[in-house]
């Protein structure tokens, strides 16, 4: 591929059950998928969420994780390199966005805003012998914003049509939306619109041992609690205006398990899966309807986007809105995300900014990304 402009993004969500690799070329102004690679690290998802809470020993746990993860990330890329029989040379650069562990964005609490992502890029450099770029989301925070969504930015650059008013809902661990404007001179807004996968995940493995719904069905077989639906969409994180970012440090199991001891009423696990079902798409949906006063066009992806019953209703929820997904639009929905942090590993080597201030709340755009040399 003489020609090419090849680099690979690395990215693995709340959920913490894969490392996704893609491979992208950037040559001559395009965004086209290569090859793709996924490592399942579901044996590292319980000390990966462990460590999203306070607890005993946490640098010694924190340490030896950031290396264990920088190594099954090294591991990804060259599987992928071997499978796409390329060597590391044909690789400008590896654009990683690292595990979250913790994300402490703005507020009127004390003391400073962090959000802290392991899988040691060092590691990643030295095992692949490829130029890592790594770190993110601290720029942004230094420079007053939330360090998050950082998504929109590339929405803006790949998912952008003149003409055309968008809005691309990305359904992980947390949900977020991006609005993409007709012009390019109005700026893009974007934000976390609060739980997407994760609560509905944490609910299924605690309940069925599996670490997802499939498509939604288990959700099917239960019925909304009304109770549970209302109290949950009393969240008080949900009535803040952007910029705003969040979570597992708030939408977790724990926190749950706390709003259901507060009904102090028998339930059945299939009835709250349902209702956390309606919760993620009514916050969704509510989200949508407040950028909704002149036509738009819904685009999901994200793992979410597979879980028919959510997207069902969804759909249902914002009719006369028509809901497709980044599929019809030319990016697969599993890569949207890795793909993007790709490209954020582009715009730092290029000395490009990398976040959109108009939507983590930063004084300024700002290049993100450290380099680590390979």
């Amino acid at each position: 591929m003489p020609d090419a402009e090849l680099y690979i993004g690395l990215m693995s969500g709340t959920s913490a059950d894969s490392i996704d690799a893609a491979l992208v070329d950037f040559s001559h102004g395009r965004c086209q998928l290569l090859g793709t690679h996924s490592s399942d690290i579901s044996d590292l998802k319980s000390e990966i969420h462990a460590l999203a809470q306070p607890g005993d020993n946490e640098i010694q746990r924190l340490g030896q994780l950031d290396r264990e993860l920088g190594v099954r990330f090294a591991e990804t890329v060259n599987q992928l390199l071997r499978q796409q029989q390329l060597t590391n040379t044909a690789i400008h650069a590896i654009g990683s966005h690292g595990q979250t562990i913790r994300h402490r964005p703005p507020s009127s609490e004390k003391g400073h805003a962090f959000s802290l992502q392991i899988g040691d890029p060092n590691t990643i450099a030295g095992h692949t012998g490829i130029t890592t770029v790594a770190d993110f989301r601290r720029r942004d925070i230094a420079l007053g914003g939330h360090g998050a969504p950082l998504v929109p930015a590339f929405h803006q650059a790949i998912f952008h049509q003149p003409g055309a008013r968008r809005a691309i809902i990305n359904i992980g661990g947390i949900a977020n939306i991006t609005i993409l404007e007709k012009s390019d001179e109005t700026p893009m807004q974007g934000y976390d619109t609060g739980p997407g996968n994760g609560l509905m995940d944490a609910w299924t493995l605690t309940h069925l041992q599996q670490p997802y719904d499939a498509e939604g069905n288990w959700s099917r077989q239960g019925k909304t609690l009304p109770a549970l639906l209302e109290q949950l969409l009393s969240t008080p994180y949900l009535a803040l205006p952007p910029p705003k970012s969040t979570g597992r440090e708030l939408f977790n199991l724990d926190w749950l398990n706390g709003q259901l001891g507060t009904l102090n009423q028998p339930f059945e696990p299939a009835d709250v899966q349902a209702t956390l079902l309606d919760f993620t798409a009514q916050t969704i949906a509510s989200a949508i309807n407040r950028h909704s006063e002149e036509p738009l066009d819904v685009f999901l992806c994200g793992g979410g986007a597979h879980n028919r019953a959510l997207v069902e209703k969804l759909s249902a929820l914002l009719n006369p809105i028509q809901v497709a997904t980044t599929d019809s639009i030319g990016v697969p929905v599993d890569w949207v995300e890795a793909i993007a942090f790709a490209w954020l590993a582009q715009q730092t080597l290029e000395g490009k900014p990398g976040n959109a201030p108009a939507v983590t709340g930063a004084r300024t755009a700002a290049i993100l990304g450290a380099i680590y040399p390979g």
